[in-house]
């Protein structure tokens, strides 16, 4: 089975496939070894979107952060398929030593940084992990035209921005004849929907900017992993997803997914995302997988058509104030 046909990611001339893998799990719960056949079966499959940071994983204990983009640095080495990969990564987040935010003189040492240990001369999409709202948009964004003009950036996206600043950045790229944010990762899935749906929907729809949304599975949640409290203990996650997501409103989107899937033969999480691709505003949700498994469910997901019928019962079951029905 391979993957469906790529969709433009918003004006930039980049073509990505219906799903982004993430890496955020690579050098966390996922080894370089395992990380490699993830990488491969993915590019097999027909897709070529992955998305990392250069954060990722400071969280653990002992990682400095860049444990991800090195093992993908690594296997792009390794494997010598860099030009069939559409490469996101991102900066702003906490780093350690002062080193973080959108200064340009701090955007230019983490790119140099990034490409280092990515062991490529060039970014497809370079991200602003969050917004800093300390230093004046038009700084950032005149940063990265310099990495585009130099070839190091193709493409420029932002995450966690709020529609005001998404927007005022828009303005002032048009203003000053600056490189626009392409993409949007925001916080999206078929339970965390009233904050994207509200504003950023018709924002990106209207500017034709590219969603690549974040925790598309909800931290695991939409899968059905998670049903009980006792069900925390089923990954390092599992107790803080439990805590956010179990209650009556998440045991009815369950309740849905169940229904859905069990009519196609098909994994809750399968139609969680297949409703996600079939919501007008995203391009190209991010999930992560931790074995070849959950890969290939992946996969399958990107190839799954849910019916009017279906779209509607996903959609009543996870409404909430502020979503568009």
């Amino acid at each position: 089975m391979t993957a469906s046909p790529l969709r433009p990611l918003g004006r930039s001339g980049l073509q990505v496939s219906p799903l982004c893998l993430g890496g955020n799990v690579f050098g966390w719960t996922v080894d370089e070894a395992d990380a490699f056949s993830l990488l491969d079966a993915w590019l097999d499959a027909g897709f070529n979107f992955i998305d990392t940071a250069d954060v990722y994983s400071r969280w653990v204990p002992g990682h400095a952060g860049g444990e991800s983009e090195r093992i993908l640095g690594r296997w792009l080495s390794r494997s010598g398929r860099r030009a069939r990969v559409v490469l996101a990564t991102k900066v702003g987040k906490d780093m350690g030593e002062g080193r973080r935010g959108l200064r340009p003189e701090y955007i230019r040492t983490a790119v140099e940084a990034s490409l280092r240990r990515l062991q490529t001369d060039h970014i497809d999409l370079y991200q602003s992990h969050e917004d800093d709202a300390q230093v004046p948009l038009a700084d950032t964004l005149g940063a990265y035209a310099d990495l585009m003009a130099a070839g190091k950036v193709r493409a420029i996206g932002a995450s966690n921005y709020s529609a005001v600043r998404f927007k005022e950045a828009l303005v002032t790229s048009e203003r000053l004849g600056l490189p626009r944010y392409e993409s949007l990762q925001p916080l999206y899935n078929l339970y965390d929907r009233a904050a994207f749906e509200r504003e950023l929907a018709p924002l990106c729809q209207s500017q034709q900017i590219g969603v690549i949304n974040f925790h598309a599975l909800a931290a695991g949640f939409l899968t059905g992993k998670y049903r009980s409290p006792g069900d925390a203990g089923k990954s390092p996650r599992g107790a803080n997803t439990v805590k956010t997501y179990l209650n009556p409103r998440g045991l009815a989107v369950l309740q849905a997914l169940d229904a859905v899937a069990e009519r196609l033969g098909a994994q809750p999480g399968q139609v969680a995302l297949a409703w996600q691709l079939q919501r007008p505003a995203v391009t190209s949700p991010i999930a992560s997988a931790s074995s070849l498994a959950q890969l290939g469910q992946l996969v399958q997901a990107a190839q799954l058509q849910l019916s009017a019928q279906d779209m509607e019962q996903l959609t009543a079951a996870s409404s909430e104030d502020g979503a568009r029905d």
